[in-house]
């Protein structure tokens, strides 16, 4: 089996609540065109919470980047913006970053010159194509009971 090359998407956006639903249905438009269909719900609700996180806490001034990067093994998201707060598990009370933590493998957060960057992974291998075989079938009821084959000696 070939694991495709790393796959890369990249868009940058103004935060804001019409935008998220827009960016879910771009995501989830990438993982179907890279055969993801099945990571498309955790995705694009971890996506949808770090969106919102950025448009609730940084304002109305807001920007971000979104990256899917697939290296055939891991998909990583990321969301980057301008806010300076580092967001926190403690404070997130079961939303946001709680949320992104039990739809993912692994997440984080990282400072930039400009911001931030909050990240998950997703544990995710390559869909397996295999050729079809035509094999003998399996003996059935009636095969059973013919009389058995002579034993070799």
């Amino acid at each position: 089996m070939t694991h495709p090359s790393d796959r890369y998407y990249a868009v940058e956006l103004h935060a804001s609540a019409e935008r998220v639903s827009q960016i879910r249905r771009i995501v989830a438009a990438h993982l179907r065109h890279w055969d993801l269909e099945s990571h498309i719900h955790a995705v694009c609700r971890g996506v949808d919470e770090l969106l919102t996180n950025v448009h609730r806490h940084v304002g109305q001034d807001n920007w971000c980047v979104i990256e899917l990067r697939w290296t055939g093994r891991h998909l990583t998201t990321s969301v980057a913006d301008n806010g300076p707060p580092m967001p926190r598990l403690a404070t997130a009370s079961g939303g946001g970053l709680a949320i992104v933590a039990a739809l993912s493998d692994s997440w984080g957060t990282c400072s930039t010159s400009e911001g931030k960057v909050v990240w998950f992974t997703r544990r995710v291998e390559a869909a397996r194509n295999s050729r079809l075989v035509a094999r003998a079938p399996l003996p059935g009821v009636r095969d059973s009971k013919r009389e058995p084959a002579p034993a070799l000696a």
